[in-house]
């Protein structure tokens, strides 16, 4: 019995640390939808411009969404 409970506590720290995961992710979304103007926009993009390509890909990623879905577009 003590493998199955190892394998069941695995999975639920598993699960857990997904929805986490989900939670930040959306949390995120939310913040970076908050900068809807140009000029806040531009505020961020700077930001984003001190910092390496691998730091903000999912930042990124989300701008790229939001841009395909009634946002601004984002180049890097």
């Amino acid at each position: 019995m003590p493998a199955i409970r190892s394998t069941i506590t695995t999975l639920r720290n598993a699960a857990d640390r997904y929805r986490a995961e989900l939670r930040e992710q959306r949390q995120l979304e939310r913040e970076i939808a908050e900068y809807r103007s140009d000029s806040d926009r531009l505020d961020l993009y700077a930001m984003l411009s001190r910092h390496t390509a691998e730091e903000v890909a999912p930042i990124e990623r989300i701008l790229t969404r939001q841009a395909r879905t009634g946002g601004l577009a984002y180049n890097r």
